[in-house]
């Protein structure tokens, strides 16, 4: 009976089945793309490629913290790795000759006498007891391990990171569209089997045999999507990693093929893809199916397309706790934590509650807002009445065959819109059903590309307000400039310091800087300060933000610095939170390893800006004006950020636009006596086609203004946030995306309706 079922009504069913494969596809060739970036390929060591053993010096800090009654050791790696220690170096030259390798770009000149790392050709056990014997903590790299003394590992790792924070946000956002469209697509194609239901009810079935058999359906199209977008996953994995390497957001050697070897640690893709795609399918249906069940034996009478019921208690419930709780969260996050609003997962992660529960109260508020769309006053004025004239020749010899009402009527046209906005206030199923996935799309756009640009064009007025210098350098390993006369110069480098929070329960590492001389410094910036001053600032002192635990001036703090040398340091000057760059200050001496990275000049009264720069260039950096630092520094939003983000889009709205055609296309035949009615009051093929054209549009418009509602409210408690970190608040709305994402669904939405009609008439007229 199932298999009858779905052979006779697969058109019905290919909109469920389109939107479980393609939601399955991209959850695989994301959830692919998640494996291959867990680790960076096997490459071959360059610096030592003819060392079969490399010592190097100690990059790891380990520090006893509280676990409950238990004291564990947490471990964080040291902004300065440890040279190797010249005792050492003696001992291990009595086991053959020491090979220093390539220079490191990243060694100071301070401490080329003591190499970051060495390489020999000994035996590898002999060397680990040479260095067990030590106790300098220094590490004995073999095989493939030596790679991480080379310079490109550092970058591989953090492009490694970035590629996964992408596909892991891309794979959410994935599998959230596809289980809301699909969980839609069950309950709409519920909704338009009615009458069905209804006759088996009468024939006698009972509720449980009426679900039984629609998740018996459910079970069937779920299994075959499923398998099909696991095959379509598989061939588009490939695909998806070479559009991250062009569009920059990966490296140019991420790939997923990983051949035979790499296969088998790349299947648990596709078996959560699989699995995931046959839940979806089962829990999108199994509350239309308790729906069904519930079908009386007088659906089968019904006639009228009035939408009635369409707003139980326990979805009306479902929908209310989701809105309640996702704005629940978002003030809750505001009060306690703002800086968390900030971050991707926070502003991915909230939307999809709030657009769930306006969602599922969509049937509810399509009303609503279908009511906002009535004509203006001056056109509600009902029309004069048109002179009376004489039949036309045509139907004189005719009288029986009188012209349309609709045709002749002189308002005809704010007839069929009121007729458009009237069907969709009528058949809030079908309505809710296209509104929902433009609601998706739009709030997701609207939230990740505004949250992204907003935090991006904060960060980058934050700076633009901390900079006061006219002039910056930056390059790795920079030397100080001479005496320049009439400018001050100050030069700082990039460091961290490592503090233990919470009751010694948290060891988090704090980046810093490394301050030369602190009044320039403090004469070149405007810091955030909220007490005390940064002039101040000495060797025995250091200078936080509010996010640290212990932020008064006056207090003292124990800390690790960069080269995990502890300290206690007295806290001088505190600064407002901002939005993440506003970091802690220790001075030069604190990070002695720690290479010049940034210079920054301000010029006095009479200082003349091109001999300045000249001598700044023979510090060995890229000399900068401030605009032009800022702009590339702090673009906004990166343009590997935008990139990637607009791919995810795209996805989504693909995946959204076929959901939209199929609904289309699935609900034209049902629509047969709602045309039917149409022709009998005079309407032409053209007019009936403007009529669905208009309420297509309609529809995508009420999905368009919620989605823009759930927009507002993130991007209002984003701005709050920010407010609070007493960061710039501005918004930046994508309007543009948001636009685009509208109108191809609109297009798609009309588009499908239409020729879904055209269709319907199509073989109304050949049958006649």
């Amino acid at each position: 009976m199932v298999l009858a079922s779905l052979r006779a009504r697969w058109a019905g069913f290919l909109g469920a089945f389109v939107a479980v494969a393609l939601g399955v596809a991209l959850i695989a060739a994301t959830g692919v793309g998640l494996a291959a970036s867990v680790r960076a390929p096997e490459r071959a060591p360059v610096r030592f490629a003819d060392s079969p053993v490399v010592v190097a010096g100690r990059d790891t800090l380990t520090v006893p913290v509280r676990r409950g009654p238990e004291v564990r050791h947490a471990t964080q790696r040291l902004a300065h790795p440890h040279p190797v220690d010249n005792e050492l170096l003696r001992e291990l030259r009595r086991l053959g000759p020491l090979d220093p390798g390539r220079p490191h770009p990243g060694q100071t000149r301070t401490d080329r006498t003591a190499p970051d790392a060495v390489g020999l050709d000994a035996p590898a056990a002999r060397v680990r007891a040479v260095v067990a014997a030590s106790g300098t903590g220094a590490r004995v790299l073999t095989g493939a391990d030596r790679r991480q003394v080379d310079p490109d590992t550092e970058r591989d790792a953090r492009a490694l990171v970035a590629v996964n924070a992408f596909l892991g946000t891309a794979g959410g956002v994935a599998a959230f569209v596809s289980v809301f469209v699909t969980a839609s697509t069950f309950a709409f194609v519920v909704a338009l089997r009615r009458r069905e239901f209804g006759l088996l009810r009468a024939a006698g079935a009972s509720r449980g045999q009426v679900r039984g058999w629609l998740l018996a359906e459910a079970l069937a199209v779920g299994a075959a999507a499923s398998a099909a977008g696991c095959a379509g996953g598989a061939w588009a994995a490939p695909g998806l990693a070479r559009a991250l390497v062009d569009a920059e957001v990966a490296p140019p050697w991420f790939t997923v093929d990983g051949g035979p070897t790499g296969f088998a640690w790349t299947w648990w893709p596709y078996q959560l893809a699989f699995w995931t795609g046959l839940l979806v399918a089962l829990a999108g249906s199994w509350s239309a199916a308790r729906r069904a069940g519930r079908v009386s034996p007088v659906e089968a009478l019904r006639e009228a397309s009035l939408d009635t019921g369409v707003m139980p208690l326990g979805r009306r419930v479902v929908g209310a706790v989701l809105l309640a709780g996702g704005v629940g969260l978002l003030a809750w996050t505001l009060w306690t934590e703002p800086s968390d609003l900030l971050k991707r997962k926070t502003y991915t992660t909230q939307p999809m509650i709030l657009s769930t529960g306006v969602a599922a109260l969509a049937p509810l508020l399509v009303r609503h807002v279908v009511a906002v769309f009535r004509r203006p006053a001056f056109l509600a004025r009902r029309p004069s009445r048109p002179k009376r004239r004489p039949w036309p020749k045509r139907h004189r010899s005719r009288p029986n065959r009188r012209p349309s009402p609709l045709r002749r009527h002189p308002a005809a046209a704010l007839t069929l819109a009121r007729l458009a906005r009237a069907n969709a206030a009528g058949s809030v199923r079908r309505t809710a059903a296209i509104a929902a996935p433009v609601l998706v799309t739009v709030a997701t756009a609207g939230c990740l590309l505004g949250s992204a640009a907003t935090v991006g064009a904060a960060k980058a007025t934050e700076a633009r307000d901390r900079t006061a210098a006219q002039l910056i350098v930056t390059g790795d390993d920079l030397r100080q400039p001479a005496r320049i006369p009439r400018a001050t110069v100050a030069a700082s480098a990039s460091t961290a310091v490592f503090v233990r929070e919470d009751g010694d329960t948290a060891f988090l590492r704090a980046e810093a800087r490394a301050v030369t001389d602190p009044a320039a410094f403090a004469a070149t910036h405007r810091l955030p300060v909220v007490a005390g001053d940064v002039r101040r600032l000495d060797d025995r002192s250091i200078v936080v933000n509010e996010e640290w635990q212990r932020h008064r001036v006056g207090e003292h703090v124990d800390v690790w610095l960069g080269d995990g040398r502890r300290a206690r340091l007295r806290i001088v000057a505190v600064l407002a939170r901002g939005t993440g760059d506003n970091g802690a200050y220790v001075t030069a001496r604190n990070a002695p390893a720690a290479p010049l990275d940034r210079i920054d000049v301000r010029l006095r009264d009479g200082a003349e800006p091109t001999a300045v720069a000249a001598a700044l260039r023979t510090t060995g950096g890229q000399v900068r004006t401030a605009g032009e630092w800022l702009a590339a520094e702090y673009p906004g939003m990166k343009h590997q950020t935008r990139l990637g983000l607009r791919m995810l889009l795209a996805l989504c709205l693909a995946y959204t636009a076929i959901s939209l055609a199929s609904t289309q296309l699935m609900t034209a035949p049902v629509r047969a006596p709602e045309l039917r009615s149409l022709r009998l009051l005079g309407a032409g093929p053209g007019q009936i086609r403007l009529v669905v054209a208009a309420e297509a549009a309609l529809a995508v418009t009420v999905g368009a203004v919620l989605g823009l509602a759930v927009t507002l409210v993130g991007l209002g408690g984003l701005s709050a946030g920010l407010a609070r970190l007493s960061a710039p608040a501005g918004v930046v709305v994508p309007w543009d995306v948001m636009g685009v994402c509208v109108g191809v669904l609109a297009v798609v939405a009309v588009g499908a309706g239409v020729m879904g009609v055209m269709g319907v008439m199509g073989r109304r007229r050949q049958t006649a």
